[in-house]
């Protein structure tokens, strides 16, 4: 059966965030004086950040995650860019009638600024959040919000992401998934998790939908 209906993760995977994320984390060890080496701030890119935050001091966890978000948003505007072939991609999709939708474990307003930024937000029939589900990538249920709000088959469905989160979350939902080779934690690492497809470009995508 052909792809009928594609779901993204945003940060990593259609728009380029990697410095963001690395600038607000530093930002904020340097704000509550903790020291990380950049191997190590790599390897809290992708998860919710309140879980990151809560693991390194569950005491000030929430007032970490503050600090982040507002670095996070009064700089965004300065570092984000769509990655390559991205909207050329998304265009020729859309004009096959593949439905596309956006899960990630962002909140709500960063995905707007970074969708409207770069000139996606026209793209997307479905938008799920950090804010609209009780339990995040990897568990099933913002892919299955996401193909309930697009009545997608799980069976003509594909899940597009960079990080091991979104190929569990996936194939949580029963759903075939796709990595991205250009992941800031790196091809192989991503190929670990046995996705479907390595997406080497994003144009890899329209051979895959049969496009």
């Amino acid at each position: 059966m052909s792809i009928r209906t594609i779901l993204f993760d945003l940060d990593g995977t259609l728009i380029d965030t990697n410095e963001l994320i690395n600038a607000s984390f530093r930002h904020t060890f340097e704000h509550y004086k903790l020291a990380f080496t950049p191997e190590e701030i790599l390897e809290f890119n992708g998860p919710p950040l309140i879980e990151t935050f809560q693991k390194i001091d569950p005491k000030k966890a929430d007032r970490m995650v503050a600090t982040y978000r507002e670095h996070n948003l009064s700089e965004h505007d300065n570092y984000v860019t769509a990655f390559p072939q991205v909207i050329e991609t998304l265009e020729e999709l859309l004009k096959r009638e593949i439905k596309l939708g956006i899960v990630t474990t962002k909140m709500t307003q960063s995905v707007n600024m970074g969708l409207t930024l770069t000139g996606l937000d026209r793209f997307f029939d479905t938008v799920i959040t950090f804010d609209h589900v009780t339990r995040p990538k990897p568990h099933a249920e913002p892919v299955l919000k996401a193909m309930e709000s697009l009545q997608a088959d799980p069976a003509t469905t594909l899940m597009v992401g960079d990080n091991h989160h979104d190929i569990e979350s996936g194939k949580n939902a029963n759903v075939q998934t796709a990595g991205v080779a250009w992941s800031h934690k790196g091809k192989e690492r991503l190929m670990e998790c046995n996705p479907t497809y390595m997406l080497e470009q994003m144009s890899d995508l329209l051979k895959i939908a049969g496009v």
